[in-house]
């Protein structure tokens, strides 16, 4: 990862930069005591990834710069400040800042928010690579019914395959999976010339849902059925996790595990359902969160990608 700090109180910015070495977070690329002194092609050109700036500054703040830069720099921003009034923070979180730290700097709470939006970012950089490898393929997708029909078979068995490997074939909510993989193949042809076109997870289980009921239904009969979905969904995924996690225990180079564990779940998740699976056999078990847009966009990728191999 590649910071920049932009922060008019030296210690600040010498105590950011001490922090992001010390827990070999990245590279601090560059630093600067005003706003006034930073544009989106500077920032570009040094390819940063996160921008750390101080909200209020004598010449230009926090604000006025991330407004001056938001159209054409695309990395994300950690607010720092004193002020902590609801009216600049929503000004913040308008202008497109999800991350908010108040100084005096704590070093355990910038440490949680930085290495959470680094996980975000390598998340993000995982699904556009994903999606890189196969924008070329998708500019030739054809939408006739016939090819839709057998690509939509052939995407199934896919599919199949990947729940096959996770573990979780038999379970409720594979079917489920299956029918969201078919559903997100159809909405991204039908969406192609959109950048970052991805459906929501409402999109997906209410579509998935509307083909399944019979006419006349009615609005609260979807979200009842699209809700039983994501339940059925959700254990569906968290049987897969206890599986690879099971793997993992078993044997840590087993080819399931290093194929699919950080690839569908932070392995951060998998690590801890290992240690939960170990306190299971003492009889104790916990709940693990589960990112399932995560599950169901990395789902869909590799199913397209095995398709599209074969």
């Amino acid at each position: 990862m590649r910071f920049f700090i932009v922060d008019d109180d030296e210690a600040v910015r010498s105590s950011l930069a001490q922090l992001i070495e010390d827990e070999e977070l990245g590279i601090v690329a560059g630093e600067a005591e005003d706003g006034a002194e930073l544009t989106a092609s500077y920032l570009n050109d040094l390819h940063i990834d996160i921008l750390c700036i101080d909200l209020l500054m004598p010449e230009r703040d926090g604000l006025e710069t991330i407004r001056a830069i938001k159209d054409e720099f695309h990395g994300k921003y950690l607010m720092l400040s004193q002020v902590e009034t609801k009216e600049l923070i929503g000004q913040a979180y308008t202008l497109g800042v999800e991350y908010y730290v108040t100084k005096p700097i704590n070093r355990v709470e910038v440490l949680s928010v930085l290495h959470l939006m680094i996980e975000r970012l390598h998340l993000e950089h995982s699904i556009e690579n994903i999606q890189h490898s196969l924008k070329s393929v998708m500019q030739f997708q054809q939408r006739g019914q016939t090819k839709t029909k057998q690509r939509g078979k052939s995407l199934a068995e896919a599919g199949q395959f990947l729940l096959a490997e996770l573990g979780i074939v038999g379970e409720k909510g594979s079917k489920d999976l299956l029918d969201m993989i078919l559903f997100t193949d159809q909405y991204l042809a039908l969406h192609a010339d959109h950048h970052d076109s991805f459906p929501s997870l409402k999109i997906i289980f209410t579509g998935i849902t509307e083909e399944k009921l019979s006419e006349p239904y009615t609005s609260a009969d979807i979200a009842r059925e699209a809700k039983a979905a994501e339940q059925r969904v959700r254990r569906a995924i968290n049987q897969s996790l206890k599986h690879i996690a099971s793997l993992g225990l078993t044997d840590f180079s087993h080819p399931t595990f290093e194929n699919y564990a950080s690839k569908f779940f932070d392995f951060t998740i998998v690590r801890k359902k290992m240690s939960e699976l170990t306190k299971e056999m003492n009889g104790r078990e916990e709940h693990t969160r589960i990112n399932v847009k995560k599950f169901v966009q990395v789902l869909y990728y590799e199913a397209k990608r095995i398709f599209m191999e074969d």
